[in-house]
């Protein structure tokens, strides 16, 4: 039996998985920060995790997926402002922008997805805790620090040095003990939301909403922490810091996923809306992004151009019309059958791009299958494919690739291509070859492609 092996951040070495509890795995999953709509870079991330829960429900394991929304930091106050509206306002209208990404790249929803404002008691008990414990101070002016020369293994995840770290002036150095020291807890600013605590009205800093939610709902020792790259420093070290310093272990395997690039540079909003996951949809459907963002594996970079993604949506139309062609073949939906190949790319470090390699060759057995008439070989193929596409979250069977208006359109779709399939049809028996070949020409034209065999003529989209 293959054993699930993952990279660790922290130990820098690919290792097996041995969760705390058999058979079941607790992630915690940093989430967006809800200040502006998600581009492609921002939900990558979300895909790259659910390829992870996806395979390890599949490999038998109990999941308990935690995705936090920062619903309240200093982007959101100054986008509110920048946009004449409530900072709530804002950040709910951004929530649902993402929740609308999210389904549309069909990324599961999370067991639990715990809002930073929804959770002001935890972070206060936790900074009760920590000043309680001396690793903490509250200076008089409403701010909380973390003192952290204090702690024994700070900065361990992203290996740097704490006199090395650059200094930079937040207005806060007079209040600190040491300019390194980070904010726990922000007093309050003229006209700025807050929350009463035993240091005076305030709001919580950026790491702490992190630390008190995974605890809430994971505990104090949990399996696997997530994120993105530029998470490491400081969002994840500082994390870590307030968690052990209150005497909680926090994670056990740290991962994080590597940036979609454009020209080598990290994607950021300075790009426009172009990228905007709501217009990139107007270009391919949603399963063809996310197939074209889980193409690479999660700790590569990803260089994202609009070629590629035509590219890759092609690409996938092909495996998509071989496994419409086999449900045709086999007069039923092709099952879901985890071959041994997968099951050792996946085992492998999320090995996807080996999956995607997989795919490939099952495609052309698949297709010879098609060609021969061989109903065994196209059942074996597809079904592989199909297993290798639905931990992918690309299968075109899914459920949530589907509604009644598109289920109601395919249908009108196959109807009149069919009907003029007959008028050909027509047209051929009575020899008017000119027309046939006219309504030949107006299908190739809407990008259908057909094919007279001698069991009938068969249409498929172009890809």
């Amino acid at each position: 039996m293959n054993k699930l092996c993952l990279y660790d951040t922290a130990s820098r070495q690919v290792s097996e998985f041995r969760p705390l509890k058999p058979g079941q795995a607790s992630i915690y999953l940093c989430g967006a920060t809800v200040q502006a709509s998600p581009h492609v870079g921002h939900i990558r991330s979300g895909i790259n995790f659910d390829i992870l829960r996806r395979w390890l429900i599949a490999s038998g394991y109990r999941v308990t997926f935690i995705r936090n929304v920062t619903d309240i930091d200093d982007k959101i106050i100054h986008n509110a402002g920048h946009e004449d509206i409530p900072w709530w306002e804002l950040a709910m209208k951004y929530e649902r922008s993402f929740n609308d990404a999210y389904r549309a790249l069909n990324v599961m929803a999370p067991t639990y997805e715990p809002r930073a404002t929804g959770h002001m008691t935890q972070m206060i008990e936790l900074i009760k805790r920590l000043v309680e414990k001396g690793s903490a101070y509250a200076p008089g002016n409403g701010d909380v620090y973390l003192e952290v020369r204090k702690l024994k293994s700070y900065l361990t995840l992203s290996s740097q040095k704490l006199d090395d770290l650059l200094l930079t002036k937040d207005g806060e150095e007079k209040f600190k003990r040491d300019p390194r020291d980070f904010a726990l807890w922000k007093g309050a600013k003229e006209g700025e939301p807050s929350w009463p605590t035993p240091w005076g009205n305030g709001r919580p800093g950026w790491h702490i909403e992190c630390s008190a939610m995974a605890l809430a709902y994971l505990g104090q020792e949990f399996d696997i922490h997530g994120g993105g790259l530029d998470l490491i420093f400081p969002h994840h070290e500082n994390e870590i810091a307030q968690s052990e310093a209150a005497g909680y272990k926090f994670a056990r395997l740290w991962m994080h996923n590597a940036w979609v690039t454009t020209s080598g540079e990290k994607m950021g909003k300075s790009l426009g809306n172009s990228l905007q996951v709501d217009e990139v949809l107007k270009r391919v459907r949603g399963i063809e992004l996310r197939w074209y963002l889980s193409s690479a594996h999660y700790r590569s970079m990803l260089e994202f151009s609009f070629e590629a993604l035509d590219e890759a949506a092609v690409a996938f139309r092909r495996i998509e019309n071989f496994l419409y062609r086999a449900r045709e073949a086999l007069a039923t939906t092709p099952e879901i059958v985890i071959s041994d190949e997968l099951s050792d790319a996946l085992d492998d470090d999320l090995a996807v791009p080996q999956v995607l390699a997989q795919i490939s060759e099952w495609l052309k057995l698949g297709n010879n299958g098609l060609s021969s008439l061989d109903k065994a070989q196209v059942a074996e193929y597809s079904s592989y494919i199909r297993a290798a596409l639905s931990i992918l979250g690309t299968d075109p069977f899914d459920p949530a690739y589907s509604s009644p208006s598109s289920a109601d359109l395919s249908g009108a779709v196959d109807g009149l291509i069919s009907l003029l399939l007959e008028q050909r049809s027509a047209a051929r028996a009575r020899k008017d070859f000119a027309a046939a070949d006219q309504i030949r020409d107006q299908i190739s034209a809407m990008g259908i492609s057909i094919e007279d065999r001698a069991d009938g003529v068969r249409w498929s989209i172009n890809g």
